[in-house]
């Protein structure tokens, strides 16, 4: 089936997913990401015949200090779509660098993975530890939290195997452009996360909730990533 009259809805839908309107930013993306899902195409797909001439940047909110959970999602979802991400601690930003659509799509699923997390952390502790406060509710929340990110990092994991983004020979192309964009931010420093203790029963509870998030869904409504930055 000839899919290029889709390739280029997608292509339309992605460029108004940097619309300063960001209800309309956030449903482009969203139709995008199901037309994807759909017709089973790959970022790929989107790009045009030639090589890429530079990686694109997309920002985020986040908070100055993230938690284990949150570098373990974000470098999940980098991974996932071929792409970096760099947290800026003195500003809250996230940055995610890739080439193409990768970058736009990673940085949505990213926002929309957070959010559901969170959404399903809630409910859970309000369900299991309505009476539970201090250290002990803040273990069942962190164990929560890492049980449902494993799980979801290895169902990208997963999807990337049977679909991979990018072909062999753009890989290296890729790559290059990534890590100059990186290299023009500046120092990066790389963070070490602590062995964690974890409440088994809350992680298993994370992880089996985490089946149940649809990855392809992506953000629908509410807070969206910033525009692509425009490369110097």
């Amino acid at each position: 089936m000839d899919t290029s009259p889709v390739i280029d809805k997608i292509k339309k839908l992605l460029a108004l997913a940097h619309s300063s309107n960001e209800h309309e930013a956030a449903l482009a993306a969203a139709h995008a990401q199901r037309l994807l899902a759909r017709h089973n195409l790959a970022m790929a797909d989107l790009a045009p015949s030639g090589q890429p001439a530079q990686a694109d940047r997309v920002e985020t909110d986040v908070a100055r200090s993230l938690p284990k959970w949150v570098r373990q999602l974000s470098s999940g979802v980098s991974s996932a779509f071929d792409c970096q991400a760099i947290h800026h601690p003195a500003t809250g930003r996230l940055t995610f660098i890739g080439v193409g659509a990768d970058v736009q799509v990673a940085a949505y699923t990213f926002t929309y993975l957070d959010r559901t997390v969170r959404k399903l952390c809630a409910a859970y502790l309000k369900q299991h530890a309505a009476h539970t406060a201090g250290r002990q509710r803040e273990l069942l929340r962190h164990s929560y939290y890492l049980g449902a990110v494993s799980t979801i990092i290895g169902q990208l994991r997963d999807q990337k195997q049977q679909t991979p983004v990018t072909p062999g020979a753009l890989v290296p192309v890729k790559e290059g452009l990534i890590r100059k964009a990186m290299e023009e931010i500046g120092p990066i420093r790389t963070m070490h996360s602590r062995r964690s203790y974890v409440n088994a029963t809350a992680y298993s509870r994370g992880q089996a909730d985490g089946q149940q998030v649809h990855l392809q869904k992506g953000v629908g409504q509410g807070h969206t990533p910033s525009k692509v930055l425009p490369q110097n």
